[in-house]
């Protein structure tokens, strides 16, 4: 991998009326065109999104959006598209022309709740106002831009969620420097070929970065490497396909966990999806699990999430369900009618995404697990595979006997 995922940069996104200079101020920023400028209403089609390095941050992504108050034949659908932009957005940038606020400015500020918000006021020439809530700007002024991002940075630095600056723990809190953790990656038809999948890599990454070692096998070969250690490795981590065959020829001695179980800490709230999983002993004849998976791709013969999930769900539980599936960023607001949500492990979402998911589900009183936990409790090992994780595996354990 050369670059740093989207689903790791942080997520800024800029909104305002149709044609307050949102791509201008984009264009300015990032120092060439991305987004198409006109004065022709509702130009901004579709998201648009920027990655670039905006030290001293590091790794960003613009988006830039269709304006909330576009009332072009298309206007609707624009609209929903920047609606769920606020889902994954981990700071917003407010472009108004001037100074001027009214009810689409106050419409965004509500739905923004309480991520970081940052006013821009565009075509600053076009108003007198001061107002020191108001960063200044005036996009068309390609003469201005160091001083525009200068300005940009420090607001953003100031309101920088923490979880950015320190994000939460991978793998270095439970693998100390100089320990190792050893990584089983299945090899399978389902696999990329050439390369490892971006959970993967991360854990690789993480553990290097806090000086320790990767020990990377196959399943097939796991038992034999983990005899040649000297030493006992500090983790065990699996494709949650195979952690059965994991947690049985690993000893009790040994922590272990699932890659998909890693990101569910790392990407949203371990202990509430944990606490999710207790939810599927429930399930009953008739019952609907939405799963919910975030890359978009065409299923393969045995697809995790389409065959056998559902297939392992229903032998579990002995029961009937109805199982339907949402693929990348679509996700249904008619949560109330599932009895249980799947989340896969979100690698291809950022982590903002995973909470406004589980705040949702929250909301809706619907229980949300996610694709590792789900399949450690149907093969009967998840709390072994939680014993890492005291928090989460006392609130899967007070779930389980409410």
């Amino acid at each position: 991998m050369k670059s740093t995922p989207k689903s790791l940069r942080l997520h800024i996104a800029l909104f305002g009326r149709t044609n307050v200079g949102k791509s201008s101020f984009l264009n300015l920023i990032a120092g060439q065109d991305v987004s198409i400028v006109s004065e022709q209403p509702g130009t901004t089609t579709d998201v648009v999104e920027k990655t670039m390095e905006l030290l001293p941050l590091g790794p960003v992504v613009f988006i830039d959006t269709a304006g909330l108050d576009d009332s072009t034949i298309l206007g609707g659908k624009r609209v929903e598209k920047t609606e769920k932009v606020f889902d994954r957005a981990d700071v917003i940038l407010l472009i108004c022309e001037g100074d001027q606020f009214g009810e689409f400015e106050q419409a965004v500020c509500e739905r923004a709740g309480k991520t970081p918000l940052i006013k821009i006021a565009n075509k600053s020439d076009l108003s007198d106002s001061s107002d020191p809530s108001y960063m200044p700007c005036n996009s068309t002024d390609l003469s201005s831009r160091e001083k525009v991002l200068s300005q940009l940075k420090a607001q953003l630095l100031a309101v920088c969620p923490d979880e950015f600056i320190q994000p939460p723990p991978l793998v270095g809190d439970l693998v100390k420097p100089g320990g190792i953790a050893v990584l089983i990656v299945p090899i399978d038809l389902q696999a990329p070929k050439g390369r490892l999948i971006l959970p993967q890599v991360s854990t690789i990454r993480d553990a290097l970065d806090n000086d320790a070692a990767a020990l990377v096998v196959k399943e097939r070969e796991y038992t034999h490497m983990l005899n040649q250690l000297k030493t006992p490795p500090d983790l065990v981590i699996c494709d949650s396909q195979v952690v059965l065959k994991m947690v049985g020829d690993t000893p009790d001695t040994i922590p272990c966990t699932t890659f998909s179980i890693l990101f569910a800490r790392l990407k949203g709230d371990l202990p509430k999806l944990a606490a999710g999983a207790a939810a599927i002993d429930h399930l009953k004849d008739g019952d609907k699990v939405l799963i919910a998976e975030s890359c978009s791709h065409h299923a393969a013969e045995d697809d995790i999430g389409r065959v056998k999930i559902p297939r392992w769900l229903r032998q579990y539980c002995g029961c009937e369900l109805q199982i339907d599936v949402y693929a990348g960023r679509d996700f249904p607001d008619n949560l109330s009618e599932y009895r249980l949500v799947v989340q896969c492990g979100g690698c291809m979402h950022n982590r903002r995404e995973i909470l406004s998911r589980i705040e949702k589900c929250e909301a809706a009183g619907v229980p949300i697990t996610n694709y590792g936990l789900c399949i450690s409790q149907t093969q009967g090992v998840l709390k072994r595979v939680l014993s890492p994780f005291p928090a989460a595996l006392d609130s899967y354990e007070r779930e389980l006997r409410t």
